[in-house]
């Protein structure tokens, strides 16, 4: 889930230390994107701040990928293109960790061993069948809608690629609440696990579908309702499979955090596609 590695955070079982906006926006954008923000904390304190902010960094990444999309067809290229070109610039600013951890946790979940060896099967670095298709199917899945709305409508497109972005860190967002166990006592999943506090994580879930709604608003139609619920729809969907892996691997990791997200992304722009 992360791009860089967090030394061990203070134990789970404490209270997380008290955060700034900034030190939650730096772990955020210090963590979920390669972009060059440096981090002062790594304690369980900035890793609750940096969860709750996970959204903004979602909206930085998507308003990138948007970005690219328009202006390759301001260029005069082709609906497929921006769409191609927009699925990849969230994989570039995360290393297309989120990818990995997408890949690696359906090889796990995939393999029907107990816990431990499925974990040890999500840590090896090659990719498994189950990930390679789950790669494939989703990829293929996040082109084909954002070339779709694209090609209907550019403003259409760009909202698509910014709230699916949005989701994608929002699901990680719920996932970092109170109650969902690490799997494994370090690691980048043990960094994160259980430090936002259950209400704080509605709050802000509430605040992005709000906001979703009222962007998608501005394209007129039932826009507004539809872009709120595939928000929702994503995190419900995410959630389902956050609730699978923690019964399957007793916790979650860093692999299971980009796995969701994905979930969240593709959900979220399969929902924005129907009814077109």
């Amino acid at each position: 889930m992360f791009t860089s590695s967090p030394s061990s955070p203070s134990s789970p079982s404490s209270p997380p230390p008290a955060f700034s906006l900034r030190d939650g926006l730096r772990f955020a954008f210090g963590t979920l994107t390669v972009l060059p923000v440096r981090v002062h904390r790594w304690d369980r304190g900035a890793a609750r701040g940096g969860m709750v902010c996970a959204p903004v960094a979602g909206l930085v990444v998507g308003g990138c990928a948007a970005g690219l999309g328009l202006l390759l067809l301001l260029l005069g290229a082709g609906p497929l293109l921006a769409a191609v070109a927009s699925a990849a610039v969230p994989a570039a600013l995360t290393r297309g960790l989120h990818l990995d951890g997408l890949a690696d946790t359906a090889d796990g979940l995939g393999s029907g061993k107990p816990a431990e060896d499925a974990l040890r099967i999500m840590k090896q670095s090659d990719i498994g069948p189950f990930g390679v298709l789950t790669l494939v199917l989703v990829l293929l899945a996040q082109v084909a809608v954002l070339a779709q709305l694209y090609g209907g409508s550019w403003a259409r497109g760009a909202v698509a690629a910014v709230v699916s972005a949005v989701a994608a860190r929002l699901a990680l967002t719920l996932a970092a609440r109170a109650g969902v166990p690490a799997a494994r006592p370090e690691g980048l999943g043990a960094a994160v696990a259980g430090v936002v506090p259950k209400g704080t994580a509605l709050a802000v879930a509430c605040a992005v579908v709000a906001a979703a709604g009222a962007a998608g608003a501005g394209l007129g139609g039932y826009d507004g309702v539809r872009t709120a619920l595939a928000v929702a729809a994503a995190v419900a969907v995410a959630d389902l499979l956050l609730r699978r892996c923690v019964r399957r691997f007793g916790g979650v990791t860093g692999d299971v955090f980009g796995a969701v997200a994905e979930t969240a992304a593709v959900t979220a722009l399969v929902v924005l596609a129907l009814g077109r």
